[in-house]
Order: C-alpha cells, then sequence, then structure tokens
C-alpha cells in the first residue's frame, strides 16, 4: 500500500510510530490535528509557508530549507491550507544532491535534496493534486510549509522520451476534412471540454466537446463534426491553481489559437492553408532575397505610427492599420519606395501578434480626431470637461493650443492613453494571431487576410519583413481575465521565483520559462507558423537574454526547415532572475557570440549617444557621446576640474566606436588610447568585453530605436545651447553614419532620419499618436509638443525647460532642413549598398581586410579614420581597389595627413548627393580635407 511507510524515525518511540501509520495508511482523509500539539489545534495559517519545494524526478525533491521530519502531501480538493485535511502522505529522505542538478538546474544548487518512494503514475495523479511538503520538529509538529513548483517533474514525465508531449506536431484545433481534432497539453488538469459557440458567441446548445487524456503525453484530445472552419470555441478546464489554492473550473482561449474573436474572448477554428484566409496570388508571390544576414539594412517601423497622422491616405479609416500598406500613394509609401531605391532592403515590424492591452472595437477608441465632447463622454478625469471650452474641437487642435513648455498636454494624454489605439505591443496575449486593432476588421477570418496582404505588399515593394516576437512574458497570468497559459497548466509556464513561488517579472510583466521544454514547444511552433504560413522572413526577440540559448538554437533550426534564408537578432541583455547564467546558458550577448544569432550592441550605440538610458536631469546632459559633442563641442556642463575625466572617457569612446565599426569583434587587433595593441574584447566597456561577437552577423548596430529618447531628442538634451540648426542636423547625420558605415547589420529607427522627435518621451509605449508622430509629409519632426509625460519624466522637465529657453530657437527644424536630413541619410544608404565591402561575411575578411589609422596616445582629436582594402586576390569589389571612411566629430575642417591621398576621390554618391558641405571634401599630396560634423567616404 502506498504512503504506508517511512513516515518517521523509531527513535521517536512506539507511540508516534502508530501514529504515523495511520495518517498513512487510513484511506479517509487526514487532518493536519493528528500532527499537532496535545494542547490544542494548531491553525495552518499559524505555520509559516513558502513555495520552496522542488519536485523535480518522480523520486526526488529539493528544498530550500534544511528539513527535519518532512513530509510529501496531496490534498485532492486543496483543503489543506484551509483546513489542513489532505489525503496521502509520503515520507521525504534526505540524499546526497545529484551530480546533474548543479548542471541542468543551477538555481538550486544550494537547496537540499530528498527521495521520496513514487512511481511515475502516480506522480501523474498527485501533479493535479494540492501538493505540500511538511516539515515537523522533534515532537511531531508542523512547523514549516512549502508548497510544491514541479514544472521541471512535468517535462520529466512528459517530455523525456521519445513520441511523447513536446513530439506532438500540432497543438490547437486542426481540421481533418469534415472533422475538427481539438488538442490541448494540459496534464495537471482533472477535466477539460471544448465549449462551442455561434457567430454571435452564444453557446452552443449541449455542444461541448469531451476531451480524453493521453497519459503518456498529458494531452487531452477529441474530435467533432460540428466545428467547421469559422466556428468559435474556449476550452473549459478544471484544475487546481496555487494562486487561489482552490480546484477552479476556468473557460480559457486556446494558447495554440490561429485566429480570434474580436477582443480575443473566444479561439476560431481555421485552416491557414484555406484560400478564404489568403489574399489573390499570396501562394506564389514573389520574397525578396538577401544574399546573406550581412546585407541587411533594418528599419524599425510601428504599423500604427506609420500611418496614423498621415493626411495623404485616400481613406481615413486606413489610419494605422494594416490596409494602409497597400495604398500607392500616400507619403508613407512614397517614403519606403525611396528608402528602396536607395538601397533598404527590410522593414522590421514592431510587434504585430495579438496584444493585450488595445481595444479592437473601433467605438470603443478615441482618436486625437475626436472631439473634446467625446473624450469626456469615454474619459474620467479631465479637468478640461468642467469648464467652458468649446467641446466641439478635435483633441489635435486643442493639445495644439497649449503652451508646449507646460504641462497640459501630458495631462490630457495620460487621462485618455488607456482608450486610444496605440501601444507598442510588448503585451502579448495570443502568440500566433494578428493582431485586430491594426485590422479594419478585427473578427476572425478578415485580420488574418488583412495582416497576409500587408506582408505581401511589402513583398512586392522589395523588402523583406521581420516580426519582433515577445516571447519572454505574457500580459497576465493567475485567474485573471486576460490570462490564458498560466490557466491551463498553471504554475508551469510562468518562472517562478524559487522560494516565494511568486512569478519573476523582471521583463516588466509575467516572465514565461522557456526553459521548460512544453513553453519552448509553445514558442517553436509558434514561429514555424508565422515563417511558414505568414511568410515572416526574420525574428526580432525581445529580451532575448531571459530564454536558453539551446532554445534560440533549436527555434532558429525548426524555423529554417520552412524557411531556409531566415535571421534571428533580439535584445541579448544580461540582468534579472537569469542574469549570468543563473538558471541555463542564456541567449545573452556573450554566449551567443560565433552563432550568426544577432544581438543589439549598447557598445556602439553609448559610445555615440553617450551617458545612460536611466539617468535623469543634468545627469542626462552632463553625459555627452561622439555623437553630440563629447570634448569636440562641450556644452555649458563641461568644467575645466573634468578635463582629464572627459579625455579620457572621450578617448575611451573612441576605441568602442572602431570596434563598433568593425562589428563588434572580440578577437579583431587594434591599437589602443595608451597605444597598446590589444583585442576588441580588451576595450573596456563598464567592466565587460566592448568586443563580444565572433562573426559580423552577431551584431546588429544601432543608435536609435523604439525604446529610450529618439536619436534626436537624445541629442538636444546634450548638445551645447550655441550650436546652430545645421549644426543639429549635421550631428544627427554623423550618428546615424555609424551603423550605416559599420560591419554587421545596420537597424534603423524609422523617422530618425526625418529627425523624428517624441517631444523628449523617454518611453512612448502607450503615450498615444501625439507624442509618437511621424510625419511623412516632411513638415514636422514633432519637437517640443509639450513636456513630457510626468510617469516618465518629471524629474526631467526642469533641464527641458533650460534646454529650449536657452537654445533660444536653434533646435527647431524647417520642413527644408528635414528633407535634407532625409536626402543625406538616402545617401547613405546608397554608399552602403553599392559595396560588399561594408557588409563582410566573415571575422577573417573584417580582420584582414579592416584597419584603424589616427589611433594611439598620439592621434589627432575627433577623428575617427577606418579604411577598407580590397586589393587582395580575392576581389569583393571590381570597382573599389580601396575605401576610407573619416569621421569628423568637431566643429572645424580637419585634415588628415595620408601620404598617396591624391589617389583617391570623394564617393561618387557624395560628389552628386544632397549634401553641399560634404563636397568640400578633398584629397591632394598631403592628405584628406573633412568639412565639420560629417563622415566622407574616399575611393579608388
Amino acid at each position: 500500500m502506498r504512503g504506508c511507510h517511512n513516515h518517521f524515525h523509531v527513535a521517536l518511540g512506539i507511540v508516534l510510530l502508530f501514529t504515523a501509520v495511520l495518517l498513512g495508511c487510513q484511506s479517509s482523509k487526514k487532518d493536519l490535528s493528528q500532527l499537532e500539539k496535545p494542547q490544542g489545534q494548531l491553525a495552518v495559517n499559524e505555520v509559516k509557508s513558502d513555495m520552496s519545494a522542488h519536485w523535480l524526478r518522480s523520486d526526488l525533491l529539493v528544498s530550500k530549507n534544511k528539513l527535519s521530519a518532512p513530509q510529501l502531501i496531496a490534498s485532492k480538493q486543496a483543503h489543506f491550507d484551509e483546513l489542513g485535511e489532505f489525503d496521502t502522505s509520503y515520507t521525504l529522505k534526505p540524499v546526497e544532491q545529484p551530480n546533474w542538478l548543479m548542471r541542468q538546474h543551477p538555481h538550486l544548487k544550494n537547496f537540499y535534496s530528498y527521495s521520496v518512494d513514487i512511481t511515475n503514475t502516480e506522480a501523474k495523479q498527485l501533479a493535479k493534486q494540492q501538493l505540500a511538503v511538511v516539515d515537523k520538529n522533534a515532537e511531531g509538529n508542523p512547523v514549516s510549509i512549502s508548497y510544491v513548483q514541479f514544472p521541471i517533474l512535468l517535462d520529466d514525465l512528459y517530455t523525456s522520451g521519445q513520441q511523447d508531449a513536446d513530439e506532438v506536431k500540432q497543438l490547437g484545433a486542426v481540421i481533418d476534412g469534415q472533422l475538427t481534432r481539438f488538442s490541448i497539453w494540459a496534464p495537471t488538469a482533472r477535466n477539460v471540454q471544448v465549449k462551442l459557440y455561434n457567430a454571435n458567441k452564444a453557446p452552443l446548445d449541449n455542444r461541448s466537446v469531451k476531451l480524453i487524456e493521453n497519459p503518456s503525453t498529458g494531452i487531452w484530445s477529441g474530435m467533432t463534426n460540428i466545428a467547421p472552419q469559422g466556428s468559435y470555441y474556449r476550452y473549459q478546464v478544471e484544475v487546481y491553481h496555487p494562486s487561489s489554492k482552490k480546484i477552479e473550473s476556468l473557460l480559457v482561449t486556446d494558447p495554440y489559437s490561429l485566429s480570434l474573436s474580436t477582443n480575443s474572448s473566444y479561439s476560431q477554428v481555421v485552416d491557414l492553408d484555406s484560400v478564404q484566409t489568403q489574399p489573390q496570388n499570396w501562394q506564389n508571390h514573389e520574397i525578396p532575397d538577401v544574399s546573406s544576414p550581412e546585407k541587411m539594412i533594418v528599419y524599425e517601423t510601428h504599423i500604427r505610427d506609420f500611418s496614423a497622422s498621415d493626411n495623404s491616405l485616400s481613406d481615413i479609416k486606413l489610419a494605422g492599420k494594416y490596409a494602409a500598406f497597400n495604398q500607392a500613394h500616400s507619403d508613407g509609401i512614397k517614403h519606403l519606395k525611396a528608402l528602396k531605391e536607395a538601397g533598404l532592403n527590410t522593414i522590421h515590424l514592431l510587434p504585430t501578434y495579438d496584444i493585450t492591452t488595445v481595444n479592437e472595437q473601433p467605438s470603443n477608441l478615441l482618436s486625437l480626431n475626436d472631439s473634446l465632447e467625446r473624450a469626456c463622454q469615454l474619459a474620467s478625469g479631465i479637468q478640461l470637461c468642467n469648464t467652458n471650452i468649446d467641446k466641439t474641437q478635435s483633441l489635435a487642435q486643442m493639445l495644439k493650443t497649449f503652451d508646449p513648455l507646460s504641462a497640459d498636454a501630458q495631462q490630457l494624454i495620460e487621462h485618455t492613453r488607456s482608450i486610444d489605439a496605440f501601444n507598442w505591443g510588448y503585451d502579448p496575449f495570443h502568440y500566433t494571431v494578428p493582431e485586430g486593432s491594426y485590422a479594419l476588421n478585427p473578427e476572425g477570418i478578415p485580420r488574418l487576410l488583412e495582416f497576409r496582404q500587408m506582408v505581401m505588399r511589402l513583398h512586392q515593394l522589395g523588402f523583406r519583413v521581420v516580426m519582433d516576437v515577445v516571447y519572454n512574458h505574457t500580459f497576465a497570468a493567475g485567474v485573471t481575465d486576460k490570462s490564458v497559459l498560466d490557466k491551463v497548466v498553471p504554475g508551469y509556464y510562468q518562472r517562478l521565483n524559487p522560494v516565494s513561488g511568486d512569478i519573476e517579472r523582471s521583463t516588466c510583466c509575467e516572465n514565461t520559462a522557456t526553459e521548460h521544454r512544453m513553453m519552448a514547444k509553445l514558442m517553436i511552433d509558434s514561429l514555424v507558423i508565422w515563417a511558414r504560413d505568414y511568410k515572416i522572413d526574420g525574428f526580432r526577440f525581445d529580451l532575448m537574454g531571459h530564454q536558453p540559448k539551446s532554445v534560440m538554437l533549436a527555434a532558429r533550426e525548426a524555423v529554417k526547415l520552412v524557411d531556409p534564408d531566415t535571421y534571428f537578432y533580439g535584445e541579448g541583455w544580461n540582468f534579472g532572475e537569469v542574469a549570468n547564467n543563473a538558471r541555463f546558458v542564456q541567449a545573452s550577448q556573450n554566449e551567443l557570440a560565433g552563432t550568426q544569432i544577432g544581438t543589439f550592441t549598447d557598445r556602439l550605440r553609448d559610445a555615440i549617444r553617450g551617458g545612460s538610458s536611466f539617468v535623469s536631469g543634468d545627469d542626462i546632459r552632463s553625459g555627452q557621446g561622439l555623437g553630440n559633442g563629447l570634448v569636440s563641442v562641450p556644452n555649458e556642463l563641461h568644467t575645466a576640474e573634468q578635463d582629464q575625466n572627459r579625455m579620457d572617457e572621450y578617448l575611451l569612446s573612441l576605441d568602442q566606436a572602431r570596434v563598433g565599426l568593425i562589428g563588434n569583434l572580440a578577437i579583431y587587433p587594434l591599437e589602443n588610447a595608451n597605444g597598446e595593441r590589444v583585442f576588441g574584447r580588451d576595450i573596456d566597456y563598464g567592466g565587460a568585453p566592448t568586443g563580444y561577437a565572433l562573426d559580423p552577423a552577431d551584431t546588429v548596430n544601432y543608435v536609435s530605436k523604439h525604446d529610450n529618447q529618439t536619436l534626436w531628442d537624445n541629442n538636444q538634451y546634450r548638445i551645447a545651447n550655441d550650436a546652430n540648426t545645421s549644426d543639429r542636423v549635421r550631428m544627427q547625420l554623423l550618428s546615424l553614419a555609424y551603423p550605416l558605415m559599420a560591419q554587421g547589420i545596420p537597424f534603423l529607427h524609422m523617422g530618425s532620419e526625418l529627425l523624428r522627435s517624441k517631444s523628449y518621451l523617454r518611453d512612448s509605449y502607450d503615450y498615444g499618436d501625439w507624442y509618437n508622430k511621424v510625419d511623412f509629409s516632411k513638415q514636422s519632426n514633432n519637437y517640443n509638443v509639450g513636456l513630457p509625460p510626468a510617469d516618465k519624466d518629471s524629474a526631467n522637465w526642469d533641464v527641458i525647460k533650460r534646454i529650449i529657453e536657452q537654445n533660444q530657437g536653434r533646435d527647431l527644424v524647417s520642413p527644408r532642413d528635414i528633407q535634407f536630413a532625409s536626402d543625406v541619410f538616402m545617401d547613405l544608404i546608397k554608399i552602403r549598398s553599392s559595396t560588399p565591402l561594408f557588409s563582410l561575411e566573415q571575422a577573417e575578411q573584417i580582420i584582414r581586410r579592416v584597419s584603424f589609422h589616427n589611433t594611439g596616445p598620439n592621434q589627432q582629436l575627433g577623428l575617427i579614420v577606418m579604411r577598407i582594402d580590397d586589393s587582395y586576390s580575392r576581389d569583393l569589389d571590381p570597382n573599389i581597389e580601396e575605401l576610407l571612411v573619416i569621421f569628423n566629430h568637431t566643429s572645424e575642417t580637419k585634415t588628415f595627413p595620408y601620404i598617396g591621398a591624391e589617389r583617391f576621390s570623394l564617393h561618387p554618391v557624395q560628389k552628386r548627393g544632397a549634401d553641399p558641405h560634404i563636397k568640400q571634401a578633398a584629397t591632394d599630396v598631403k592628405g584628406f580635407t573633412i568639412p565639420s560634423l560629417s563622415v566622407a567616404v574616399f575611393t579608388r
């Protein structure tokens, strides 16, 4: 009989042993009072509790605490926490920690190990119950309770063999002829059935589909002939949930949903191979080719930003929608065509899977074109609603009347942002369905058609399409309305604190656990669907460092089976509960070196932009970078006392920029500012190596993206007050030249070439069209349209106001300035795309062909001089023998001595380009002459 052994040590005496036998063997429900002190009943809530017990294999548990007389107890009805009642108990015996534990689960390395006599079959049944480890003192009284975490056990039980849960080809709703099969992995559930609904979301009478669990896989499945394509459904899952400590009956959408109702309350049965879900010519349309990842030039685009402010649309209803990309002559499309003609070849779409926080029903949303009167009806707290102001005027008209140095604009936006249509989208609801708020019709299949039409249109324009994906967290968990994964297998899909059991939130929200096999499977299956069925050409992973390297590599291999030339890149930041490989080997910058999975490099970014993204006030202004005047054009916060520190920082930034220009290679040899021969990895970056890449495809170079202040705003924070408008524009272009002239992959923020501003806002994720506006008509850059929201930037208001006042209008640009910046940016793209020398595909090529002049302790300050040699036997560009790229960060024309300079000439694109200033660049026997605040490319 199970559970009637190993309860108490014989040393406690015959009486206690007899009590233990009773506890372990009687078939009726046990009560914790049998373990309590004789003088009274000990309530469960008086005993210290946590979730520091982890069940790893059926015969092994670990605990953070060293336990004296522990038992694993199980309560079928989840009454233990309330009444102290349980149904079965098992004694735990201390054992040596197995060797594999530290290797596979390093975050548990300091936990104590305990064996238990339980079979796999029994463990599967116990996993459906409330579980806790109870420790007792010498008198046999409970002294601690640890509720049990067991995701690792579930992986061992259901995914460690062949042909088990993670090998199942497809979960979710799958149409097979006249039948539809429903499958969901829910091994801890007690019962699962499918509830069906008609088009009005009314339940179909007596039309639920009862599912049967496969005990080998934990997958519940069933077939029916009454759920054809277009049918709506939800699962009803009966399961113990640790957040409520109750047996719950939960209605939940399908984690493997392929289509959804408006606002994603119901999943929809759909076959993505059906012509009903595809625009005309979908299967046969041509996808542009890029020969290697290094040839990509990426333009980061937000679907709503692209057209929300475009007054040239044929129909205002298209603003902010997928369908705006189908326009023929809108300002946005004209700009994309110009970028493509220059050589830009990849559109990166910010999240466009199903997100949580934007209402998909247009009638429930507020736009800037709506009247203040409507805003007062939909939103609360707007002070203007209680005044006699004309409420028929639109919100946009109202916002334009505010003093831009006042807090009025941000205050109005604060009260309306929860009901507008804007969000970056880093709040995933369902991973594998296009977002409905970008669709003209978000109800079911039409949103799929509209998304596919957009992808096809971008392909037809000549762009490859990359999708921003966020598998590192969910928006919600527990039994809340927007929770999905955590309702299906509670405690499995989210990453839990190993002691408290709380969901980790280092990402921002409810972290997911892609180290668990079925979460990894969900991610991989989702990526394959996007690549195969939506023809997405690459993926950018949000907070990729929160995911295992092994999973990322497996995911890429799976996607390559359906799209051989896919490219993966993402944020390889090292932080949070997974930092420094605390739980697994991370997909972080250092660990991904050599894999050709790209990571964004903060090294080049910070050298050019300056400072930190996490400081405020004058700390921002004092943190100048190469791109906005560090040492070469100092602002008023520079003091003589700081000269040496600033010079040290300046010289280090120059070396960091050089390493950035060679693709951040760890093994690239160069001379540092001290005259020492070092490698890229030896250049310091806050205690970490600047160079960490082993292949140019490991590195994604950028100086601006959706996060943090735009490049224009960042620069205005730091540029000297007396800098004129022209120089400010040149600083912007000089900064943008770095990713375009660097080895690796350039990543460009939409609108940065238009001097895009968000009015100094650091984090615009949910702050509407007013702050996030992009004007492709090139009439405005959206600068100084109101102080940024207090929630993000109130600590910066004083310095913003001071900067703007002291700039005396020199930071205000005209349409001519914006057009000029756009044209010069196009020239830079043309230069990069005109030759393979800026996109070398192997580290060895870069080491052999790229070199730097003007280095070491005697360098001429303000100049970076990069040479690329094509005189080797393998001629990469028949038109170029060698080229020199010279960055001049000073406000003066500079001459760089160079033997043989007279053999070079200014690049043809710059000779006939948009910038008359750069045409002053010259060569003669003495060397190269480079005008101020510019980058010149010379060829021979």
